[in-house]
């Protein structure tokens, strides 16, 4: 994994914010919950890239937000991702054993303890966002969980997953691919930068650039999973790989070949960086985060 001095230090702060505020949230009760805890903390702590805190806290530091509430809601983030690979790693959904080098949850656990951890991160996202103590205005925190709906649900990640599950099924073209990754991929990524600019105030119409940063950036992550797929090593990626082309499903790599693939995710991060331009220095954690998702290995 390549990244600049300044990520590798970012990316290993969020991971100690993300894992400490989860064992705090996530203490295993002496009661008949304990297995409920002990699967949400076997999949929420010490795992996975941080890379959507790590997008929030990056966006959040160009409005000079407080540390605290950045965290709150980068911590709420990655809860529903978390939940989202429990779910998708279902025997119901892609009925994967591994993720991070770890038996899945179900694995672990069982389905019905997999399934309840799942709701649980879940629910628990939408109530650190509805807590006060994330932020002292109601209305910064009503935007919160309402653009954070929006995009788990039906029109963002759960709706990706729907069509990719369909995928399976059908022979989806290139225009249709890149919709259902915009929305199962790129549809969190996103909130993830527009929470930091929500955070700082910022006017919706003041977004435009930073939501063409993040669609750009969501959309390189994801021919870049679909690169790992064909060409990456399991060891690295902790997980089963070259499954979707097992499935018959269309990727950008099928679709489009690896190196035009490849040259378009380059074409994406340039994108994505020039969508900062009007921002200075304090955008440069934001650019190293662009560049990062074109060069890793997993």
């Amino acid at each position: 994994m390549s990244a600049s001095p300044a990520l590798k230090a970012a990316l290993a702060d969020a991971a100690r914010e993300i894992d400490a505020r989860f064992d705090v949230l996530l203490a295993v009760p002496d009661d008949a919950r304990a297995n409920l805890y002990r699967a949400m903390r076997h999949a929420a702590i010490d795992g996975g890239k941080r890379l959507r805190p790590l997008l929030v806290f990056a966006t959040a530091q160009l409005f000079a937000c407080d540390r605290d509430c950045a965290a709150r809601v980068a911590t709420a983030l990655e809860a529903i991702h978390v939940y989202s690979l429990i779910h998708d790693d279902l025997p119901a959904m892609d009925d994967d054993d591994l993720r991070r080098g770890r038996p899945t949850v179900h694995k672990a656990f069982d389905e019905a303890t997999a399934i309840l951890a799942g709701d649980c991160l879940h629910a628990l996202a939408f109530e650190i966002l509805a807590d006060p103590a994330t932020h002292g205005d109601p209305f910064v925190r009503a935007e919160l969980v309402l653009d954070l709906a929006r995009a788990a649900g039906p029109a963002g990640m759960a709706g990706g997953q729907m069509m990719d599950l369909e995928a399976e099924r059908a022979a989806f073209d290139l225009a249709t691919v890149t919709r259902l990754q915009a929305m199962k991929t790129g549809a969190l990524i996103a909130a993830a930068v527009e929470a930091g600019a929500i955070l700082g105030r910022v006017p919706p119409e003041g977004r435009i650039a930073l939501r063409g940063y993040a669609r750009d950036v969501g959309l390189a992550f994801q021919i870049v999973d679909d690169l790992l797929d064909v060409e990456g090593d399991e060891a690295l990626a902790g997980k089963k790989l070259r499954k979707d082309g097992a499935a018959g499903k269309e990727t950008f790599v099928s679709l489009l070949g690896v190196e035009p693939a490849r040259e378009r995710c380059r074409m994406l991060v340039d994108q994505a960086i020039a969508h900062l331009r009007h921002y200075g220095p304090e955008a440069d954690l934001l650019r190293d985060i662009a560049r990062f998702v074109l060069e890793r290995d997993h």
